[in-house]
């Protein structure tokens, strides 16, 4: 473990980028929720563009639009990294890929894992592959719940609202329950 640490470390210490801090959300209704969530924030960790992680407790959510699917369980990370918001974008579907989510998806349907990138630093983009920050998020009670309990102050760019701020005017009247972790490491 020391000499990963020190192989992030020395990479770092190389490229002369100014990091970015950024939160992601991550969610999975199909098979082992907490192992699928779990082995997508390991996975996102041996990235050494990626440093930094820390994870909001998990909570059990009900689906939103197509209500005839198992519950989420979700959670949002905060971290900081090196990459672009593409070049994190590219990760994230690699990683997807890697869990067994099939690159032919469709919105609102059961998944082993979905990953979105909700902030990354002050970054505003709208294209068809991404937009930042994530448009849904005043809008999604699972998502703001669990960033609310890492980084309630954060400024979201666009809305221009805390995102406590969010939560407290979220229109979503869905149950939020945090998680108790069934697994044993």
């Amino acid at each position: 473990m020391a000499s990963w640490i020190r192989l992030k470390w020395k990479y770092r210490e190389q490229k002369l980028i100014m990091s970015e801090l950024v939160f992601l959300s991550l969610g999975s209704n199909l098979g082992d929720r907490e192992a699928n969530l779990a082995e997508a924030i390991t996975a996102l960790e041996t990235y050494p563009e990626i440093m930094d992680v820390r994870s909001a407790s998990y909570y059990d959510t009900p689906p939103l639009i197509n209500t005839d699917q198992p519950h989420f369980l979700n959670t949002v990370i905060q971290l900081t990294t090196d990459f672009k918001p593409f070049q994190l974008l590219d990760a994230i579907q690699h990683i997807e890929s890697m869990l067994g989510r099939s690159v032919e998806r469709e919105k609102n349907e059961p998944r082993i894992i979905d990953i979105d990138i909700l902030l990354h630093g002050n970054s505003v983009i709208e294209t068809d592959e991404l937009t930042l920050p994530h448009p849904q998020l005043p809008y999604r009670k699972f998502v703001l719940v669990p960033f609310n309990e890492i980084a309630p102050d954060v400024l979201i760019p666009i809305f221009n609202r805390t995102v406590s701020e969010l939560l407290n005017h979220c229109p979503d009247q869905s149950i939020i329950k945090k998680h108790r972790i069934e697994s044993q490491a």
